[in-house]
């Protein structure tokens, strides 16, 4: 007889399953994440003030400098906020599995925990890209920023250059982020109809 949970793939296991690496990852960094997420907002806010009163002073240097930071801070607001998302993704994730084997363990049925389904896949893959292009991106204005201040001539001539390209790499990571955050969203709608299906499956085998 065709089971409930037969068009998903599944693993079977004797005891409490353990913790999967990007379960335990999702517990202990998204806080840290989110702290920094914070950080980052806050120090590209307060640069953003000192920007605006070197425009206003007519600071072209430090204008120069500072448009180059802010975006960078403020996008390691970004970078970091969107992985404590995808963290807290994953740990929801874990807690599901955990809970769901936890049940099926007090019901005295065999423990069946959901294989990891290509959109999960998806979801840590395009994470990964979308944080390395944000990651990459912000290195690169530091790096222009302290050119600028260095007075290099070849950084100042090509700031404006620099900052279009940047930001054009800036919406590609933060669009592939929230690419990933949906994936993982539909990753939690997959669990939730494999565990609703195990529930039954074991209700009707008592």
């Amino acid at each position: 007889m065709t089971t409930a949970t037969a068009e998903f793939s599944t693993q079977t296991h004797e005891n409490m399953p353990e913790e999967m690496l990007p379960h335990k990852a999702g517990r202990k960094l998204w806080l840290p994440m989110l702290l920094m997420a914070i950080i980052g907002f806050g120090v590209g806010i307060v640069l953003a003030f000192v920007r605006a009163d070197a425009v206003n002073s007519g600071d072209a240097e430090t204008v120069a400098v500072l448009g180059q930071l802010v975006p960078g801070f403020m996008f390691i607001g970004f970078a970091t906020v969107f992985a404590a998302i995808a963290f807290a993704v994953a740990r929801i994730l874990g807690v599901f599995r955990e809970g769901g084997s936890g049940m099926q363990k007090m019901a005295g049925s065999e423990i069946k925990t959901l294989e990891m389904p290509a959109t999960g896949k998806a979801f840590m893959v395009l994470m990964v890209l979308g944080m390395m292009t944000l990651v990459v991106a912000v290195v690169l204005h530091f790096i222009v920023g302290g050119a600028i201040a260095a007075d290099s001539a070849w950084a100042v001539d090509n700031a404006e250059t620099w900052s279009i390209a940047l930001e054009g790499a800036r919406r590609f990571g933060v669009s592939v982020y929230l690419l990933s955050i949906a994936f993982g969203l539909a990753t939690i709608i997959t669990v939730l109809r494999f565990q609703s299906l195990r529930v039954r499956e074991i209700v009707a085998a008592k």
